[in-house]
């Protein structure tokens, strides 16, 4: 190693690095955070019924989940920077195109514009960060960097109430503009160019799986409303199948696969993203109906609405650090387990309690109860994805298992929807409740069964002694991304 690789870039570049990843890390998470907290007030002005509000997060989240290993492909061969400005490109005017936006097809098509951006622009933020900071001072930018992001899980739907409160619900949107219009000419003047190695691009796999995720979730979404057995709803789930079949067949031929299916041959990486789909189905799907339940029931404003979730949602910042201590003392197996099991109870803790009429006091204890169970899931998972696979792969593994992760989501809010709407609706205050107990029940057998899929993983610590230290910063940091992408 040459004297100047081992000093590493100069201080004001990596400062710089820090700066600019973390904000754009932020921006994303803050974004979508916010449009949940936005819904009712969105449903209010542009109208729409359930199936049309579920896609404002759906078409944002499954262009998030198709393109990310895309994206970061990209990135490795055409230059991280340029693709980063790209991707923040972007992200940024699809935000003006949903602040813009007449009507609800408008918003789902700006939403879905955003979500490829995030696809890009996500992941490149660390890397970026790891080319531009010396390894000894990695684990404290990696620290920082999941710092910010985690702040958005706190204050998102706070700062979301209070924008939605005090202005309307297009400047939930508006306020990445500037960001985004500040952040570009800094990238390109701030930040180095780098490229990985040039990967071949699957966009077949691509097509394949992103066209069979749409055909299950469309079919999903429109069953209460066409029937479901209606031919339409039929043909979606039929043709999603067969894509997803394709999508299989054609991965195992493809030399360059965008999803390696031999990473499934390990049993721990198998496990923990069927334990990551499961988590996030129920968290995505709960999130959907709590914060318009929060508003349209309990009749709180948006900002009242956010200040009240805080119980759940800034959890991990106080519990995640412990988590991960613990983690490493008695097993990542023990700690994922029992945080699935505890977020399933305070889920159907929060359906038992639920009613037109219930006190802010009777949810906080399901609220904390949900909180703390998340925050032992998001200590050790990333780790034990890291560690269920070669180093070589650890890349690919994490950007299939933050992919399948979403995936998840956007299959929870499919279906919290069609339970939703099969046993309730919007028509009043317990028409509502009736539809929103049933859905979190089955959110609670999701993470239920996922604490039973946990214990297929090894005993041990096998993720974390597979992982070196400074991979685990990385690591801890990725989960934290994952999370601020998606929670309420």
């Amino acid at each position: 190693m040459t004297p100047t690789e081992d000093a590493g870039p100069p201080r004001s570049a990596t400062t710089w690095a820090l700066i600019i990843t973390s904000v754009a890390g932020f921006m994303i998470g803050l974004d979508n955070l916010i449009v949940t907290t936005a819904l009712p007030a969105i449903r209010k002005d542009l109208g729409g019924g359930l199936e049309d509000l579920s896609w404002t997060v759906n078409a944002y989240t499954l262009s998030f989940a198709a393109l990310l290993m895309t994206g970061s492909a990209l990135g490795d061969r055409f230059g991280r920077r340029r693709l980063f400005g790209a991707g923040l490109a972007v992200f940024t005017a699809a935000s003006a195109a949903a602040a813009l936006a007449p009507n609800l097809a408008t918003l789902i098509a700006a939403r879905a514009a955003q979500g490829a951006g995030a696809a890009v622009l996500l992941p490149l933020t660390l890397t970026l960060l790891t080319v531009a900071v010396p390894a000894a001072r990695r684990g404290m930018a990696f620290g920082v960097w999941g710092g910010v992001n985690g702040m958005a899980i706190a204050i998102g739907p706070m700062i979301g109430g209070a924008v939605i409160d005090q202005f309307s619900w297009q400047w939930i949107f508006w306020l990445n503009v500037p960001i985004g219009v500040l952040l570009l000419p800094l990238a390109r003047l701030r930040l180095a160019e780098s490229h990985g190695q040039a990967r071949r691009l699957d966009l077949v796999g691509t097509a394949l799986a992103s066209s069979g995720v749409f055909g299950i979730v469309l079919s999903l979404v429109r069953g209460e409303n066409a029937g479901w057995g209606s031919a339409g709803v039929l043909t979606g789930f039929a043709g999603g199948a067969l894509l997803l079949a394709a999508f299989v067949r054609w991965e195992l031929r493809n030399p360059a696969p965008m999803l390696p299916l031999r990473l499934f041959r390990s049993r721990s990486f198998s496990a923990i993203n069927l334990v990551g789909l499961l988590n996030f189905f129920g968290l995505y799907g709960a999130v959907f109906l709590l914060t318009q339940y929060l508003q349209g029931v309990q009749g709180y404003t948006p900002l009242q609405a956010g200040l009240r979730m805080l119980p759940w949602t800034a959890m991990p910042i106080a519990v995640t650090p412990l988590a991960g201590a613990l983690s490493d003392r008695i097993g990542s197996r023990t700690i994922l387990t029992l945080g699935l099991a505890v977020q399933a109870v305070g889920m159907g803790w929060y359906a038992a309690v639920a009613t037109p009429q219930v006190s802010y006091a009777a949810q906080v204890p399901a609220l904390i109860v949900s909180g703390v169970g998340m925050s032992l899931f998001l200590a050790p998972v990333a780790n034990v994805v890291m560690g269920s696979v070669r180093p070589e792969e650890q890349g690919i593994a994490s950007g299939a298992s933050t992919s399948l992760r979403n995936i998840g989501g956007v299959l929870g809010v499919a279906v919290f929807g069609a339970v939703f709407s099969a046993q309730g609706g919007y028509g009043s205050a317990r028409q509502f409740v009736d539809g929103l107990i049933p859905a979190l029940w089955i959110g609670a057998a999701a993470l239920g069964l996922a604490s039973l899929v946990a214990l297929a993983l090894p005993r041990g610590r096998t993720g974390d002694n597979a992982t070196p230290r400074a991979q685990r910063h990385v690591a801890s940091s990725e989960a934290t991304a994952d999370l601020a992408a998606v929670e309420p």
